[in-house]
């Protein structure tokens, strides 16, 4: 008996550890392996390109040339970025994504960005202005590149509530070096390139007028991230992200009651994000599809 039992376990060792290889490999977690599925949620800073604004409406067609503009934070003492009840308050960031080949990232999500035209800004105004529209900034008859200085009290304009980047990104990992037992820490660069919509919530102060919270799809954006992810525990990442690109708002609507009444403008902006998200391995990294690791 004791010599069959021996003889049995001699032929079987070698499966033995043919089976614990197959299960080692089933166990893996590269992050940025086909398979991946990513998220993160965070918040940024950004700014903005001089650029040309043109409005028009009833009465009105002119161009403010030069025009300064910055983002709004919140500030940090305000709680908006731990109560949950607020933490969409401030300039965010979210996207879920997925490596559908190795290396390779398809994802979605959107940059809520505030676009604030500066108080005192020193423009330069172009076009027409019919008399009797606006009392307020006694801005009256044709311009051609005439300067004036803006009153936030008689005129301004601003995206608070959110000049909302909607995009698609395509992203090359890889990962530059991990440390710690079975590579607990892992620092993994991004480089990626995005298309998408502009989604406007526009205020608009005008010719006596102030509307708030005016909503359009308003143009679209091109852009390009470039950044570094440290992960922690193979689930959990902070990431850093600088991100640059155009956006071309072909019609923001500014009167609620008037599709009409629409700003065009270009600019260039640049974008630092600060996220925390997490990765879930939905397929292992071999050829076994049928068992997910989590």
């Amino acid at each position: 008996m004791m010599k069959f039992i021996l003889a049995f376990v001699l032929i079987a060792m070698p499966f033995m550890g043919e089976s614990q290889t197959v299960w080692s490999k089933k166990k893996q977690k590269i992050s940025i392996a086909k398979g991946t599925l990513f998220g993160y949620w965070g918040y940024n800073r950004s700014a903005y390109t001089k650029s040309s604004m043109r409005f028009i409406g009833p009465g009105y067609d002119f161009t403010l040339q030069g025009v300064v503009a910055h983002d709004n934070p919140s500030k940090v003492g305000s709680g908006h970025y731990i109560n949950p009840a607020k933490i969409t308050i401030p300039q965010f960031n979210a996207r879920v994504g997925y490596y559908f080949k190795d290396h390779w990232a398809i994802s979605f999500g959107y940059d809520h960005m505030k676009y604030i035209f500066a108080d005192n800004n020193k423009v330069l105004l172009s076009g027409q202005i019919d008399p009797g529209v606006d009392t307020e900034t006694n801005w009256s008859g044709i311009y051609n590149a005439e300067p004036v200085t803006t009153d936030r009290n008689t005129f301004h304009y601003e995206n608070s509530d959110g000049l909302n980047y909607l995009r698609f990104e395509l992203t090359r990992s890889d990962m530059l070096f991990g440390f710690g037992d079975k590579q607990q820490f892992v620092v993994t660069s991004n480089l990626g390139a995005a298309a998408g919509t502009l989604l406007s919530f526009n205020d608009f102060t005008f010719a006596g007028k102030k509307n708030i919270r005016t909503i359009s799809m308003s143009g679209y954006g091109i852009s390009a991230h470039v950044g570094l992810r440290f992960e922690f525990f193979k689930h959990l990442f902070l990431q850093s992200t600088l991100s640059g690109g155009f956006h071309h708002q072909l019609a923001v609507k500014n009167r609620p009651n008037d599709p009409s009444a629409i700003t065009k403008q270009k600019y260039g902006y640049g974008e630092l994000i600060t996220v925390v998200g997490f990765l879930i391995y939905i397929r292992p990294t071999n050829s076994c599809d049928s068992c997910p690791v989590w």
